[in-house]
């Protein structure tokens, strides 16, 4: 009896050590641009407005303004839409945190994520840093490739490096995409 509990210890074991789910995955993106903070912000900080500065974003339907609750649906030049509300805006701070509402694996490949874009001084300039944190878009244990951590990670990666990229360039004059 001892033997056969002792199996089943260890086969117990063994399956949880294989079931388990994902992982939380990080991504953080910055860039400086030649403008003073309150200029950035006055550009970045809309939450309905980032149409204005991310070159992928094809429209933008925004309701509810800045405050906590505000819903935005960012409809993709690639295709797909991002539903995202907004939990929390500090104009004085210059940041904003919010999160994906509905997963829609041809937008970005995770089931689900939540973000802070923050505007700060930096020398003669300001720093914007964009950081989210997510989970890879198939939460089974094994995901298939497009929809790993690191399909992830590439694609939260590149669609903030991009709107980094168009804000600064919409701030200092350079080409937009």
């Amino acid at each position: 009896m001892r033997r056969v509990l002792t199996t089943l210890a260890i086969l117990l074991a063994a399956g949880t050590a294989l079931a388990h789910g994902p992982t939380p995955q990080k991504v953080d993106q910055t860039i400086t641009i030649r403008a003073t903070p309150d200029a950035v912000w006055k550009v970045v900080g809309p939450f309905g407005g980032i149409g204005a500065w991310h070159p992928d974003v094809a429209k933008v339907e925004a309701t509810g303004g800045d405050g906590a609750g505000a819903v935005r649906k960012v409809t993709l030049k690639r295709g797909g839409t991002l539903v995202e509300g907004l939990d929390e805006w500090k104009g004085a701070e210059r940041t904003y945190s919010y999160r994906m509402s509905d997963p829609d694996l041809d937008a970005l490949p995770v089931s689900s994520y939540s973000a802070t874009l923050t505007v700060t001084p930096d020398g003669d300039g300001a720093k914007v840093e964009w950081m989210g944190r997510f989970y890879r878009g198939d939460t089974g244990n094994e995901p298939p490739e497009n929809l790993s951590d690191a399909a992830g990670k590439e694609a939260m990666n590149r669609y903030f490096a991009e709107g980094l990229k168009g804000l600064k360039a919409k701030l200092e004059g350079g080409p937009q995409r």
